[in-house]
């Protein structure tokens, strides 16, 4: 039987609707969504009042498998349920022998594990067994180019709009540091009008509230490189090198890399039809695609395969690989030239 592959939406939906499993095992690079479930399990589980007598939380570096089964035995008191967290139980020695208690378990209690930067192995009993009552669910970073595509629907969510640009250039600035990016939203949010009745974030919100350039930022770069506009360009770079606590070299060249990376999966495609191509990408609107049809008429393939080492070089030389004496600035301004001739 094909194993159940859990989504952080469909987990969220499921917990405030109070539809719970008697266990929860988080795993994962992404910490971000295990501690929102988490905190989603805690305020939904249990009532205030509930949670006195109801509710334990357990740290996997002062705790060991025994102690959780035994916590996990007890049965609630005046209360449907009890809630057992254990954070941090990557920590746990022997977690394999939660198994004893996964075989078994007991409908009024809610377990939940934290497994934090590691990932079981879905080959040995415990994954297997978790698979069969319970959720099990491996949380993964969500790469760079889809981070425009979660803003968007993570916002939506609460019931709040987003132009594509300010999307772009927060993913521009924060990358997927996922707790990072939602303190800034949650920033954002508070300031948006609240007797409006359609919310939505804009660039110049973004710009007078993050600190980002509406006008200089890696969205636009991308923008004036995909046309070939020469003059944008090197005003863009040129404000960069202005500027570099806001715009490092180290944000600018993973952007421009992903993007001559995806120019080049677009000349492999067999299909460049434009839902062909989307497809490829993993894009959900064409609005992303414009500027890869736009590259391929400006950038043959074999340039692009060149640009792509160029890249990686700068990358090096960034970090004072083969590079005694050249700026951040002088870098970006001989990539953006080799680009544009």
């Amino acid at each position: 039987m094909a194993k159940k592959e859990y989504t952080f939406e469909e987990l969220s939906r499921d917990i405030v609707q109070k539809k719970f499993s008697p266990i929860y095992f988080f795993m994962g690079d992404e910490p971000f969504f295990m501690d929102k479930l988490t905190d989603l399990l805690i305020t939904n589980v249990l009532s205030e009042d509930e949670r006195d007598f109801n509710q334990m939380v357990f740290y996997g570096a002062d705790t060991d498998v025994n102690t959780i089964i035994n916590a996990s035995r007890r049965f609630p008191m005046m209360s449907k349920y009890q809630l057992v967290v254990v954070r941090e139980a990557q920590l746990i020695k022997d977690i394999e022998e939660l198994n004893h208690y996964v075989l078994n378990p007991l409908q009024s209690t809610v377990l939940v594990i934290n497994y934090k930067y590691k990932t079981l192995d879905r080959r040995r009993s415990l994954a297997s067994s978790i698979d069969k009552v319970g959720v099990l669910f491996d949380s993964k970073r969500i790469p760079d180019y889809k981070m425009p595509a979660f803003i968007n629907t993570y916002l939506q969510q609460q019931s709040i709009g987003i132009d594509q640009k300010a999307a772009q250039m927060l993913s521009d600035f924060l990358g997927n540091d996922l707790s990072r990016l939602n303190k800034e939203l949650e920033k954002l949010a508070l300031l948006l009008p609240k007797n409006q009745a359609t919310k939505r974030i804009t660039p110049e919100l973004v710009e007078q509230n993050i600190g980002i350039s509406k006008e200089y930022n890696n969205f636009e770069l991308l923008k004036a490189i995909a046309t070939k506009d020469k003059l944008k360009a090197n005003r863009i770079i040129q404000y960069f090198e202005k500027n570099p606590k806001s715009n490092p070299i180290q944000a600018t060249l993973p952007v421009l890399f992903n993007y001559f990376s995806n120019l080049l999966i677009c000349y492999y495609s067999k299909d460049r039809s434009e839902n062909g191509l989307m497809q490829e990408l993993g894009f959900k609107g064409n609005f992303q695609l414009k500027d890869y049809t736009l590259g391929m008429k400006n950038y043959p393939a074999m340039k692009v395969f060149n640009l792509i080492s160029e890249i990686r070089i700068c990358d090096a030389r960034s970090k004072g690989i083969e590079n005694s004496s050249a700026s951040d600035g002088d870098i970006l301004k001989e990539l953006l030239f080799k680009i544009l001739h």
